[in-house]
């Protein structure tokens, strides 16, 4: 396996919380060492402004040697997600108590996904599955050449 990516969805939080840029820069920078993570750059924080006035919100990312942490918010809708995708475990539930804590969301869901279940860890693992899938495309063509040349002589007279 590869790693970990959790997905939250929040809803009811507090508008001023979903709208300041300062304190999305300084949830993105505190994550990092939260989770036990390494961060590889500063986090980069924006504005969007979108068709819809009211889908406007504030973005920001912070890269980590893991991946990276995200946050998107929507301040008029009261609605933010979270998405922490990393090649190393983590502990889940202190990534969202601490989520939790910074946007005060009245209700949350989340899941969490096992990326890459069969990323290989070694190169003996690495060689055995491009082996396989080697195989698998070998086959297939080859099925469609005996399919092709069975069809082919059906329609000779």
């Amino acid at each position: 396996m590869f790693g970990p990516h959790l997905i939250l969805e929040a809803y009811d939080c507090p508008k001023d919380s979903l709208a300041d840029m300062n304190k999305m820069s300084q949830v993105l920078d505190a994550y990092p060492p939260k989770l036990e993570m390494t961060k590889i750059m500063p986090p980069y924080v924006f504005t969007y402004n979108g068709a819809v006035p009211e889908d406007w919100g504030v973005s920001g990312i912070v890269l980590i040697a893991e991946s990276h942490i995200n946050i998107h918010t929507f301040p008029e809708k009261g609605f933010v997600t979270l998405d922490i995708f990393s090649c190393k475990d983590f502990d889940v539930d202190a990534a969202i108590k601490f989520f939790c804590d910074h946007f005060q969301p009245g209700s949350y869901e989340h899941q969490v996904l096992q990326r890459g279940r069969e990323f290989p860890r070694s190169m003996g693992r690495a060689v055995s599955i491009l082996g396989a899938d080697r195989n698998r495309e070998l086959n297939k063509t080859k099925m469609k050449s005996a399919k092709s040349n069975s069809n082919s002589l059906a329609c000779v007279p």
